[in-house]
């Protein structure tokens, strides 16, 4: 193209098709961030559903596995309090190691 053919293609009217595309565009961005506002995730909550999942996780897991081997071993109960209390110390270790992530400590670091 030369500049001359530039300069004729610059003086054409705008077509009415590609504005209309231009305004539905327009709308459906504006549509998208506001849902994109509405359904944003609150880390606070995210914290807390990891913290809570960790509390029951841990115990319950250890306590059936503990429940597991009692009935393999015939020691009821005491394996069933061993695993408990360890899966509520996998649990308890898991949230700190959360908490010194979320305070901005390397992960890893210490524990």
């Amino acid at each position: 193209m030369t500049e001359d053919d530039i300069d004729e293609a610059a003086k054409l009217p705008p077509d009415a098709r590609i504005e209309s595309l231009d305004k539905r565009l327009d709308r459906a961005q504006r549509r998208e961030a506001e849902e994109a506002k509405k359904n944003r995730v609150d880390p606070n909550m995210r914290v807390t559903q990891l913290v809570i999942g960790y509390l029951i996780g841990g115990p319950l897991g250890g306590g059936l596995l503990g429940l597991g081997l009692d009935n393999l071993f015939g020691t009821k109960p005491w394996l069933t309090l061993v695993m408990l209390f360890l899966g509520f110390g996998v649990g308890v270790r898991s949230i700190l190691r959360i908490a010194k992530t979320s305070l901005g400590q390397p992960p890893g670091d210490g524990m």
